[in-house]
């Protein structure tokens, strides 16, 4: 029986932003993807937006030992979401790890968020709509730091995965946030 939730949701961003990033590698997309034209390979709105969060995604994907895992691991969400909300925000696209898992996913998030808002730059998104993106995803956090304290929320958790619904796992709440933005990134440059 295949999975559902968050691990296959992880996996699927793990082998397509591989392959994205492969083909980049291998010079069959222009990259960024926010400076993609309609001409372009995979210069439709569409594709510049998902391949704009896989852009940011890979900041998660490089934290060493795979621990990007533990942003869909129900068992570590209040470690990640502890570590996150103690990060002071920096404006790196360039980034360096600590060697401490959560720290070091704290770190990958934020650079995500600045890699999108460099894509807003240079896509020519009106930049009202990304001022203050970090502490619209800190008030998001915060929201999920609380429904994790709360008694009981594990099994809620597992019953929310098991209906297929979302529950706010780290994972999901950012996967959510960065497809905003990247639609927001997409749309610009195809008006522009």
């Amino acid at each position: 029986m295949p999975q559902s939730g968050p691990p296959t949701l992880l996996e699927d961003i793990e082998k397509r932003a591989k392959d994205y990033l492969d083909n980049v590698d291998n010079g069959k997309l222009i990259y960024p993807a926010c400076k993609r034209t309609v001409s372009d390979a995979h210069g439709d709105e569409p594709s510049i937006c998902d391949h704009t969060r896989l852009e940011a995604c890979r900041y998660l994907l490089s934290v060493p030992r795979r621990e990007f895992t533990l942003l869909a691991d129900p068992d570590a969400q209040t470690a990640v979401l502890d570590a996150y909300l103690r990060q002071l925000p920096h404006d790196d696209t360039v980034i360096e790890f600590t060697g401490n898992a959560t720290a070091d996913l704290a770190i990958a998030v934020i650079a995500g968020f600045n890699w999108l808002n460099h894509c807003a730059g240079l896509a020519g998104a009106d930049r009202r709509q990304f001022s203050g993106t970090l502490n619209h995803f800190r008030k998001i956090a915060v929201a999920a730091q609380r429904w994790w304290a709360t008694e009981g929320a594990k099994e809620r958790c597992a019953e929310m995965l098991q209906a297929r619904q979302e529950p706010p796992l780290f994972l999901n709440l950012i996967w959510a946030d960065y497809t905003r933005l990247a639609g927001q990134i997409a749309a610009a440059r195809a008006a522009g």
